[in-house]
This record gives structure tokens, C-alpha cells and sequence, in this order.
């Protein structure tokens, strides 16, 4: 049995993180400066932490034939949720289309990380050994640092977007 998992309590920080971003956002009102400030916020954190974790927990995963399939199916959810941070930036702030857009990423996103740590994170622990965890504790927090730095607001309507 492998050592305690580190790398899922600082996934679920980054997550409990991004959840508060989503109550905050939700209580804004318009196209005010707080709305604009918080969305940049949670789309550069969640963009960065989807790499990051790609990059670290899923390539891990996808190595064990056990779990490729929650690998996957995460992965595409990160896609998903990408293109609606997109849309949503494209749309017009104080309109009505951006908070509809807003609560369904919103219940999208809190469903994603509700399956990650409720069923993804325990499911994989079985898997994991000591090389495993360092490895994925070594390259999430180096990439999440890295990846901050380029992520960015990218306005694209969902129907305009690129394959």
C-alpha cells in the first residue's frame, strides 16, 4: 500500500478554491469590475489546474489499464468545460445568455470535481505506488505554476470554435 496521497488533498484545495470563486461570481450583478475580476480569476485557476492535473494525475493514470476510463472520461469533461469558459467569455457580461451560460458551467464544473473526488480520487489511490505519488506531486504544483502563467481569458463563441 502506498503512502498517503498528498496529490489529492492539493487537488481538492485547488478545487474548494474554484468553488468559491463559482458562489462569488454567481453573486455578481452586470458587467461590474468584481464579475470581470472573478471570472479571469476562476478561468486562469481552473485552465491551469486542468493541465497541470492532465499533465501529473491523468498521464499517470492512463498508464494503468484499470482506470483509463475515468482517465478519459475526466479529460474529455476538462475539454468541455474549457470550450464553455470560452463561450462564456465571448458572451456579453451584463446580458442575460451570460448568467444561463454561467450556471450551467457552474453546475458542469461542480459535478466534474464532485465525481473526481468522490469517485476518481479513491478509485485510483488502489492503483498508485510511492514513485507514482512523487512523481505526480513533483509535476502538478511545477506545471500549475507554469501553466498560470499562460493561461488566459480566450473569448470563443462555442459554435465558432475550433476542433
Amino acid at each position: 500500500m502506498a503512502r498517503e496521497h498528498d496529490i489529492f488533498k492539493r487537488l481538492k484545495q485547488d478545487h474548494d478554491r474554484q468553488r468559491d470563486l463559482l458562489e462569488k461570481i454567481e453573486q455578481t450583478h452586470g458587467e461590474s469590475e468584481d464579475r470581470a475580476r472573478l471570472f479571469e480569476s476562476f478561468t486562469v485557476d481552473a485552465k491551469s489546474h486542468a493541465a497541470a492535473e492532465e499533465q501529473a494525475l491523468y498521464s499517470t493514470m492512463m498508464r494503468k489499464p484499470e482506470t483509463t476510463g475515468e482517465t478519459r472520461h475526466s479529460v474529455a469533461e476538462h475539454h468541455e468545460i474549457e470550450e464553455a469558459l470560452n463561450d462564456i467569455a465571448a458572451t456579453d457580461m451584463s446580458s442575460s445568455a451570460w448568467l444561463t451560460k454561467f450556471k450551467q458551467l457552474k453546475h458542469d464544473y461542480l459535478h466534474h470535481i464532485d465525481e473526481e473526488e468522490d469517485e476518481h480520487f479513491p478509485d485510483f489511490s488502489k492503483y498508485l505506488n510511492d514513485a507514482d505519488i512523487d512523481h505526480m506531486e513533483m509535476v502538478f504544483d511545477r506545471r500549475k505554476d507554469a501553466e498560470c502563467e499562460d493561461a488566459e481569458v480566450t473569448p470563443e463563441k462555442k459554435d465558432e470554435a475550433k476542433e
